[in-house]
């Protein structure tokens, strides 16, 4: 079931949030595969420890192909990756998708990655799809293609109003092109549970009816040094406090 990790609010941690879970899906069995959209390529770095050469396949080959008009179709597999983690493949980014973007959206190209997503199905138990922080081209391509949306939320009053604004979008684009598309929930990320603004605005959205998952991630110095590392938690501290909540969380979901 492809899943996309979405806010519209920078910093929240979306790409953190998609190489963990992508990381503890590979480390329990699961063909799992990652699909960078964010042009920045925080999770390209992330899992491959730098940013991909001109030479390497990408997501923004993939997106260019499909305004070629060539006989000879690839497969989305000719765009992905290995990385250095068993059972994680990746579809890596680059600063290219920028330039695309205007391309794309004049040829009306928003439901080649849906097309694609329907094929990889076949080869991955799990697919999870990281995003830019604004509801562009791309990010609109993978809520039409995926099955699920997870919102980080880092519990401050920006990230609150850009919250309600995501969730009319998503209901947007679930009412006009994706029926099948579900909000699986807020993950509360960076929580500071002995803080009253955290707990009182987590506590509000919870009255609200809005599907805050639990567990809350804690915020954690360790979380960097697992970027500065290209490590996932689950590789590189599996007994931290931090790796146990996202196991836990990644055990909550739909499947």
């Amino acid at each position: 079931m492809p899943i996309v990790v979405f806010n519209q609010k920078g910093g929240v941690g979306k790409s953190t949030i998609t190489c963990n879970l992508a990381a503890i899906s590979a480390s329990k069995g699961l063909r799992t595969l990652v699909i960078d959209l964010d042009p920045q390529g925080n999770s390209t770095s992330y899992l491959l420890g730098q940013l991909v050469t001109e030479d390497v396949p990408t997501v923004a080959d993939f997106f260019e192909h499909t305004l070629s008009y060539s006989f000879k179709s690839k497969p989305p597999t000719d765009f992905i990756l290995e990385t250095p983690f068993e059972n994680l493949e990746l579809m890596a980014s680059r600063p290219a998708l920028n330039e695309l973007q205007v391309k794309l959206e004049s040829r009306q190209k928003i439901y080649k990655l849906r097309e694609a997503l329907q094929q990889l199905v076949e080869n991955y138990d799990r697919i999870y799809i990281d995003t830019a922080p604004a509801l562009n081209f791309y990010t609109r391509a993978a809520l039409i293609g995926a099955a699920g949306c997870l919102i980080p939320f880092d519990c401050d009053s920006f990230s609150r109003q850009a919250l309600y604004t995501l969730l009319e979008n998503v209901q947007e684009i679930r009412a006009d092109h994706n029926p099948d598309l579900q909000v699986e929930g807020i993950v509360v990320n960076q929580f500071q549970p002995r803080a009253n603004l955290p707990q009182r605005m987590v506590a509000e959205l919870i009255e609200e009816g809005l599907p805050v998952l639990q567990p809350y991630l804690p915020s954690s110095v360790r979380i960097r040094e697992s970027h500065e590392q290209s490590l996932p938690m689950i590789y590189l501290d599996p007994s931290h406090k931090i790796t146990l909540a996202l196991v836990e969380l990644h055990d909550g979901l739909r499947t």
